[in-house]
C-alpha cells in the first residue's frame, strides 16, 4: 500500500497519542495567513499524521475567529491527502447520549460571519459539488474502528453548525430538533466546504458531550459539563484515529480529490499571474 498522509484537526489533547512516533513540529504560512498553530507531524506505522489544533494550543481562538482557510491550506501545502475532524457537539436526539461517537454525513450551515471559500477576491470563480460533504470511504473506516473499539457509535447524521461562541437558546435548540438534526456544533463549517475546495476527502468524528438545552430532564449545557465528558472522549478519539490510520482508503478514488476539475468557470487567460501564484496549491494542476 502507498504511504498515506492523514491530516487531523482537533484539540491539542490528540497530540499525546500513544504510538505516535518520529514527532516534529512544522510551522507553515499560507497566502491566507497563518493557521491556528504549528503543525505536529508524526507517524503510526507507515502512515504520516499531521495534527492541527483548531483553536490553537491553550484554546486561544473562538470558533468564529478561527482562520479556517489557512488551516486547510496549510494541511494541503504539507502534503496531507485526507482530513479527519474531531469535534465536540451537543446531542439533539434522545438516542445519542453524552459520550457517544457520531460519524455525521450531512451539514446545515447556520454561520454568518466566516469566509467559506478560497475563491473570493482574486478573480477566480469556482463552484464545487457539495451534495455529499463527507467522504463515505473514510467515514466507513472510522465507523468500523469505533465499533471494533467498543464505542457507542452512530453512522450518519446531520450536524447543524452555529456561529457561537454562545450556546443555543432553548428556542433555537427546539428549532434545530424540528429539522431532525442529530448534533449541533460550532466548527465543522466552513471547514468541510474548504476541504472540498482543497480537494481533500473529509470526515468528522463528532463527540457528543451534552444535550444542548432542549432536554427537559437535563441541565442546560455548560463549559464544565462539556469538558468533563470531552476528557473521556479524547481517549476514544485517539484510539479511533490510531486504529483507522492503518487502514485508510485510497484518496485518489474519492470524488473530492478532483473536485475542482470541472468547477473553475473563469477562463484560463483571464486569471492573473498573482491569482495563479496565490492559489497555486489549489488550482496549479488545472491552470498552470
Amino acid at each position: 500500500m502507498a504511504k498515506r498522509v492523514l491530516g487531523v484537526i482537533g484539540g491539542s489533547g490528540l497530540y499525546q497519542m500513544e504510538g505516535l512516533e518520529r514527532i516534529e513540529e512544522v510551522r507553515v504560512s499560507t497566502p491566507f495567513g497563518d493557521p491556528s498553530d504549528a503543525l505536529l507531524r508524526g507517524h503510526i506505522g507507515e502512515t504520516e499524521l499531521v495534527f492541527l489544533p483548531r483553536h490553537g494550543r491553550g484554546h486561544r481562538y473562538p470558533p468564529h475567529r478561527i482562520n479556517y482557510r489557512a488551516n486547510l491550506l496549510a494541511l494541503k501545502q504539507v502534503g496531507v491527502e485526507q482530513v479527519i475532524s474531531v469535534s465536540a457537539v451537543g446531542s439533539m436526539k434522545e438516542t445519542i447520549h453524552p459520550g457517544d461517537v457520531v460519524l455525521v454525513d450531512q451539514f446545515i450551515d447556520r454561520t454568518r460571519s466566516r469566509p467559506s471559500t478560497f475563491f473570493e477576491d482574486d478573480g477566480v470563480v469556482a463552484h464545487v459539488e457539495f451534495a455529499d460533504p463527507i467522504e463515505p470511504a473514510l467515514q466507513e473506516v472510522l465507523y468500523r474502528a469505533a465499533v471494533e473499539l467498543g464505542a457507542r457509535a452512530h453512522r450518519g447524521g446531520t450536524y447543524v453548525c452555529i456561529d457561537g461562541p454562545q450556546f443555543s437558546t432553548r428556542a433555537e435548540s427546539h428549532l434545530y430538533r424540528s429539522w431532525n438534526v442529530d448534533v449541533v456544533g460550532m466548527t465543522n463549517l466552513p471547514e468541510a466546504k474548504l476541504a472540498r475546495e482543497a480537494e481533500l476527502p473529509y470526515a468528522t468524528i463528532a463527540l457528543a458531550t451534552d444535550y444542548d438545552c432542549w432536554h427537559e430532564s437535563e441541565a442546560p449545557v455548560t463549559v464544565d459539563a462539556v469538558l468533563a465528558v470531552l476528557q473521556q472522549n479524547v481517549k476514544i478519539a485517539q484510539a479511533i484515529i490510531r486504529h483507522a490510520a492503518t487502514r485508510l482508503p485510497d484518496p485518489e478514488k474519492s470524488k473530492a480529490s478532483s473536485a475542482l476539475k470541472n468547477a473553475i468557470l473563469t477562463q484560463k487567460d483571464a486569471i492573473t499571474a498573482e491569482a495563479k501564484e496565490k492559489l497555486s496549491a489549489l488550482i496549479g494542476k488545472y491552470v498552470s
